[in-house]
Formats: C-alpha cells, sequence, structure tokens
C-alpha cells in the first residue's frame, strides 16, 4: 500500500484591508485548511470568505485558534490560565463552524505559541482537548508528531493527528526550531520538497544539528506566509506524488 498523507496549511490570515498569504492560489494543492479565527489573525469577513474558497475547493476545513495576541500575530507566549484557554478555543472553534456550510469542522490545529507551548505544557494540552471534546467529539487535533500531547489526546479518547512541518526547522528532540533563531524556516524550494518526500516516505527528518530524527506524521504543513509559498505548495505536492504518495483529506487518515 502506498503512503498516504494529508497536506494542510494556515489559511485566513489576513485581518480588515491587510491581505497576508495567497490563499487562493495555495488553496488548489492542499487538502485541509487551517482557517484563523480572529484572534491572532482573520476576522469574520475573511472567515467567511476563505471558508467559502475552502468549500468551492473541496478543501476540508479546520479552526486555527490562538492566543488572543493580533499584535504579535499569536507567536508570544501567553500566561493563560489553562480554563481560560479552554474557554477561547470554544469560541473560536464555535465561530468559525458557523460560516461552514455543514455546520461542522474536519479538525482543529492552535497557532504560533498556543500550538509550541502544547507540545511541553500538560495543563495547556489537556485544556485544548477538553474544548475540542465538549464542542465535538468527533474533532481531530493537530498535534506535533513525537510529543507528548499526542498520547495525552489519545488517552483523553480524542482523535488525533500527527503533524510535520514541511517548511520549518526541527531540533534534535524533535521539536520545532524557535523563529527568532537563524535557519528556522526553510524557503528553498528543493529543499522544503526533499526533506517532505523524505519525511512522508521514510519517516525521518535531519535536524538542524545533523541528527537524524524518526517521526511519523499524518498531516504535513506548509506556512502560508512563508516566502514563496505558492511554488512551495505545488513543487511539494508534485514530489510526492512523483513517489506514489496518496494525498487525501484527515478524515480518510485517522480513524473514528
Amino acid at each position: 500500500m502506498s503512503a498516504r498523507i494529508d497536506f494542510n496549511c494556515d489559511m485566513g490570515e489576513s485581518f480588515g484591508a491587510y491581505q497576508l498569504g495567497q490563499d487562493q492560489e495555495i488553496i488548489k494543492y492542499i487538502t485541509s485548511a487551517n482557517i484563523a479565527c480572529g484572534f491572532h489573525a482573520g476576522d469574520p469577513n475573511w472567515m467567511h470568505r476563505t471558508v467559502k474558497l475552502a468549500e468551492e475547493h473541496g478543501v476540508a476545513i479546520g479552526a486555527h485558534p490562538s492566543f488572543p495576541d493580533l499584535s504579535g500575530f499569536g507567536r508570544r507566549n501567553m500566561a493563560v490560565a489553562p480554563g481560560e484557554a479552554k474557554n477561547d478555543i470554544i469560541y473560536q472553534i464555535g465561530a468559525l463552524t458557523a460560516f461552514t456550510s455543514a455546520g461542522k469542522l474536519q479538525h482543529v490545529k492552535p497557532h504560533g505559541a498556543m500550538y509550541n507551548m502544547a507540545v511541553r505544557d500538560e495543563a495547556l494540552a489537556r485544556a485544548i482537548c477538553e474544548a475540542i471534546l465538549e464542542v465535538d467529539p468527533e474533532t481531530i487535533l493537530i498535534a506535533l508528531a513525537g510529543s507528548q500531547w499526542i498520547d495525552i489526546a489519545r488517552d483523553m479518547g480524542l482523535r488525533v493527528a500527527r503533524e510535520a512541518f514541511a517548511d520549518r526547522a526541527v531540533n534534535a528532540d524533535g521539536t520545532l526550531v524557535p523563529r527568532s533563531k537563524p535557519g528556522s524556516v526553510i524557503e528553498d524550494v528543493d529543499e522544503v520538497a526533499r526533506r517532505s518526500v523524505k519525511m512522508v516516505t521514510e519517516g525521518k527528518v535531519t535536524a538542524i544539528t545533523g541528527e537524524e530524527v524518526a517521526l511519523s506524521a499524518d498531516t504535513l504543513c506548509l506556512h502560508g506566509d512563508t516566502p514563496n509559498s505558492i511554488h512551495l505548495a505545488s513543487s511539494i505536492r508534485s514530489a510526492l506524488e512523483a513517489e506514489g504518495v496518496q494525498i487525501v483529506p484527515l478524515g480518510r487518515i485517522v480513524s473514528g
């Protein structure tokens, strides 16, 4: 049986009159869209527009909730109590779901600092899982492959997808290299395509320090605000398909 992978991208990260990313082009290459819900980017008009764009292209829809941090684009660590984080996530999931034709999301993928902090912060990880379970237990959580967060979610009875990143460097322990460090974002098209194929077909990725890191992923992420993201999306998809990889939505990969 050939390898299968979901291809996701963060989208709808514009705000008001300011447009970020090239969603209308990238949508052609992906199978799942993580749509900003207004806390780090996005607003009701952009949420509506992005949901309809995904629906028109048959792309599965997920919420991309964040800490309330518009000024920092959700990338600043915040000291938020687990109960507060849970309510913030429920609010954002509900807001995005209301724009969908089906009244249902495929997945939830926390954004930025919330995502990275949950990898090591068990209380935050549990709060995120509780929020999803409270709204819709069938919704899939996207979390970092190899992290304790995956085990926490599964133990809580949540459907969970393991995520790898096409355009982000990783440390030897599999965590993402902070964006504040040089080389954290990979922009070379050929390198991104090669590492994507390696992660999906071999279950390995080379850390920024040179070690080979094992990983098993259900979904591969490309950031929409990475420079040259359209070319990256096209090249990743072409490289994977050339290796016989099936690119399908998470619902066909993660069991119920």
